[in-house]
């Protein structure tokens, strides 16, 4: 069995790995032929604070209020930790209670919930600085402990207490309702989704999804690059969506040869007819004239972001397959050089574990992976658009 480990010694390198191994269990994150860095730090730069995995806005605030509560008790680590799980799973109860059904986070799973909403928000908390606190989960159950009993020990007001640990929350929260774990739903109150908005002003002020919000643009579309108010986007955000339009496109090719490849070695008719089917479509609807314009030079500079290291290996291939391309779409998936990079790509990301080289792997794997077209996390931004925009 392989494992991912790491000394901890700094707190910003721990929060990353765990970032990381968190992003293996979102299913847009399957990333098969190493595109994954060119994705989030298009998602990161449209849509900070985003996640496949979040499902509604305000979990922004439940996260918050829950915590914020868990502060004013006295307890161990331990404790602390067991308190804010059993608030977690109370919250989807509460939120049954209040009539939701989509979007709850738990809603079967109750007690047995692996993955908290805290787990899944954390991040996005702190891009947003609502969070204020910079430590992970962790570090703040650590900081918190005994807190409780140090204020209650303090003569003086809460100036002990506050120097102890440092401030956990934006001071503009708005306040928990009384009744939040007997009765919650997910529609914001026009003071929450304004302390929203205020907060993405304040901390991400260039971001689509900001401009998005402050103007209260709510629109139903599939995809970013089809969104209605496009030419009313800010410049260097609608040059970056049409940058991704294209490199999700291009590179939806290699991924749909890629699981044709595997389909074919499982020798599944049905799954390369579709395949097959897919490819073909793939083809007729890509636009050559665009690709054959799509300067790289400019996309490369566009899309780097400090949080993702795009490697050069990660560029040869986009490089190679967009060559590849306009030689010939409707022949890259019968050609052996198209095929050939493919393999190669993934065999060197994933070694021993290569589906073309692992029998066990290949016979484990159930038809389908990272087979859609990158959508840089429009999904879940279109969601969080939308309950602000529906604030009352």
């Amino acid at each position: 069995m392989s494992s991912l480990a790491w000394i901890d010694f700094d707190e910003a390198e721990r929060q990353r790995a765990q970032r990381i191994m968190a992003l293996f269990q979102e299913r847009e994150t399957r990333d098969e032929l190493g595109l994954g860095a060119i994705r989030d730090s298009i998602a990161d730069h449209l849509f900070p604070g985003t996640s496949t995995i979040q499902t509604r806005l305000r979990y922004m605030l439940f996260i918050p209020w829950l915590f914020r509560d868990l502060e004013r008790r006295d307890g161990t680590e331990s404790q602390l930790r067991a308190q804010a799980r059993d608030a977690e799973i109370r919250l989807a109860d509460a939120l049954k209670a209040g009539g939701e059904t989509n979007g709850i986070i738990g809603r079967d799973a109750g007690p047995r919930l692996q993955r908290l909403p805290s787990s899944v928000y954390w991040a996005g908390l702190g891009a947003w600085a609502i969070r204020v606190f910079p430590g992970s989960i962790d570090s703040l159950f650590v900081a918190l402990r005994g807190r409780g009993r140090s204020r209650i020990a303090s003569s003086s007001e809460d100036s002990l207490a506050g120097a102890q640990v440092p401030a956990v929350w934006n001071p503009a929260l708005p306040q928990m309702p009384g009744d939040l774990l007997e009765r919650a739903v997910f529609q914001l109150s026009t003071d929450e989704a304004q302390f929203l908005i205020d907060r993405l002003v304040a901390s991400q002020p260039n971001s689509l999804l900001t401009m998005l919000a402050r103007e209260g643009i709510d629109a139903d579309c599939d995809q970013i690059w089809t969104h209605p108010h496009l030419s009313a986007f800010p410049t260097p955000a609608r040059r970056l969506v049409q940058h991704g339009e294209i490199f999700s496109h291009l590179m939806h090719g290699a991924s749909l040869l890629y699981n044709l490849a595997l389909s074919e070695l499982r020798q599944r008719d049905d799954w390369i007819d579709s395949y097959r089917e897919r490819l073909e479509v793939w083809s007729d609807e890509l636009d050559l004239g665009a690709v054959r314009t799509w300067s790289l030079d400019d996309f490369w500079n566009i899309v780097e972001h400090p949080a993702h290291a795009v490697r050069p290996a990660a560029k040869r291939f986009v490089t190679e397959w967009r060559e590849l391309v306009l030689a010939g779409p409707e022949q890259v998936f019968s050609s052996p050089a198209g095929r050939q990079l493919v393999e190669e790509r993934e065999r060197r990301l994933k070694t021993s574990q290569s589906r073309y080289a692992n029998h066990a792997v290949r016979d484990r794997w159930t038809g389908a992976s990272g087979a859609e077209r990158l959508s840089f996390r429009w999904a879940q931004a279109k969601s969080h658009l939308r309950d602000l925009a529906h604030a009352e």
